[in-house]
């Protein structure tokens, strides 16, 4: 019964965190579903809450999530190319329907720039202000003080203002 009321009050964070980290519906509902199995299995022992919050640590495991899931995507396709030629897995008409859709389009290139600041940046960018997690929730889920974390964000606020600027004039020279 609890673990529904987590699950009723969380999800569509943890969903949309999942999203903005990943720039794809399908992936993010998997990353939500395993957030949830870690925290099911976790249940017995202590999570990290904040002021009696469970959502900065249920969004740090989907971003731990993430990662394990590019890590798998990786290995699996240079298993394919390891493959003959000829004997690859056939590609599924679903996913270039799903490529297609903008708001996945708009995501990547987001992340495409975001990728490119340091990881302590982007944990930060992604807790703070892409899911609203107050500074002082962020900062203690991650283990870090709060002046520390203001700090990362800061930076990587900036850091992104410099790149998105470069991108476009690279863009507007092409």
């Amino acid at each position: 019964m609890a673990f529904g009321r987590l699950f009723d009050r969380y999800a569509r964070a943890v969903y949309n965190h999942a999203f903005r980290l990943t720039g794809s519906w399908t992936l993010a509902e998997d990353v939500t579903q395993s957030t949830f199995l870690v925290a099911w299995r976790k249940r017995g022992e202590a999570a990290v809450l904040v002021d009696g919050l469970a959502l900065p640590w249920l969004l740090v495991v989907a971003t731990n999530t993430t990662r394990t899931e590019w890590r798998s995507a990786r290995r699996w396709l240079a298993a394919l190319r390891r493959l003959p030629p000829g004997r690859g897995v056939e590609a599924d008409p679903a996913d270039d329907i799903v490529a297609r859709l903008d708001d996945e389009r708009q995501m990547a290139d987001v992340l495409a720039v975001v990728r490119r600041l340091p990881r302590a940046e982007r944990e930060a960018v992604a807790l703070c202000l892409w899911s609203g997690v107050p500074y002082g929730e962020a900062a203690a889920v991650l283990g870090i003080n709060e002046g520390a974390l203001r700090s990362r964000v800061s930076r990587g606020r900036a850091r992104l203002a410099r790149m998105v600027v470069d991108r476009t004039k690279q863009e507007d020279e092409r």
